[in-house]
């Protein structure tokens, strides 16, 4: 009964609590904040710190067990082995012609969809963006690996123009992930262009100007942060992607598969950690790039 009534006081602890946030909204903020920010150091944050403590540590050749001692020898092969320079180059080149073509399919689609359709159709085409997400990974990758065979649908497609399919390479892994990552880069640039106003689009239409003077003075400026938002999604997954790549890209080498053959056949964590931090390394990089244009601000 006591504690009822310290609480039901005006000058019980919960209340004087309850005041003090209400006059402190930095601390209101900070009290949401404090359990995902938390998770956010612990589980990403401290999961990151490991990977880059362990790429320090070698790995003893005879007995395959993990040397705990400060070793920059990861990174010397890591940078003087042509091999991995041709891997991260090839990468980097990857996820960068993904990121492209996924801007290129979804922009006209999604300026159609925010523009040019009712918002009853828009609700159905957002629906059947979001569908393919509902299946899952390897079924789509594996669906890709059957079409782009020998005998698969792209073959049979283009046989009657004296033509064959992609089959397994780079070129598959290219298709592979500019598909799984479409949605993607379609959803952030719809609800950019979503936001651009009809009447601007008017204004510069009575104002004479062409469409290309339209798209680039007054949908470009809109959609580019969009535009980013959505590369930074498609960059980055295609980056560290290894699935894939196993599934329908043959003999090809990503930094992915570099990491997950040294977590497994070579048994080289150590190594694996250090060549995972190039990815890490890209992103930070394009992240920095990104964010000097200003686009980030504008989100």
């Amino acid at each position: 009964m006591s504690a009822v009534n310290e609480v039901s006081t005006p000058g019980g602890p919960v209340r004087r609590l309850a005041g003090l946030l209400h006059r402190r909204p930095g601390l209101r903020l900070s009290a949401l904040l404090a359990a995902p920010l938390l998770w956010l150091v612990v589980a990403y944050l401290g999961a990151l710190g490991a990977l880059l403590l362990s790429a320090f540590w070698t790995t003893n050749v005879f007995t395959g067990d993990i040397v705990k001692q400060f070793s920059t020898q990861n990174f010397h092969d890591l940078i003087t082995g042509e091999v991995y320079r041709r891997i991260a180059l090839r990468s980097i080149g990857v996820a960068a012609l993904v990121t492209v073509i996924d801007a290129v399919i979804a922009f006209p689609m999604a300026l159609c969809m925010a523009k040019l359709t009712s918002p009853r159709a828009q609700r159905w085409l957002v629906i059947a963006i979001l569908t393919p997400l509902w299946a899952s990974y390897l079924v789509k990758a594996y669906a890709w690996r059957v079409m782009l065979s020998g005998e698969g649908l792209v073959h049979w497609a283009l046989e009657p123009l004296g033509m064959s399919g992609a089959g397994y390479g780079l070129t598959a892994v290219i298709i592979t992930l500019a598909y799984l990552w479409l949605p993607f880069m379609i959803l952030p640039i719809y609800a950019g262009l979503e936001r651009l106003p009809n009447s601007l689009l008017d204004a510069s239409a009575d104002l004479g100007a062409s469409t290309f003077r339209t798209f680039r003075a007054v949908i470009w400026p809109i959609a580019f942060p969009a535009v980013v938002a959505g590369s930074i999604f498609t960059f980055s997954l295609s980056l560290g992607d290894f699935i894939s790549v196993k599934i329908v890209g043959g003999k090809s080498q990503l930094i992915g598969n570099v990491v997950y053959d040294n977590i497994g056949a070579a048994n080289n964590l150590p190594f694996a950690a250090a060549v995972a931090t190039v990815p890490v390394a890209v992103m930070v990089i394009y992240l920095v790039a990104v964010r000097r244009t200003g686009a980030l601000e504008n989100l």
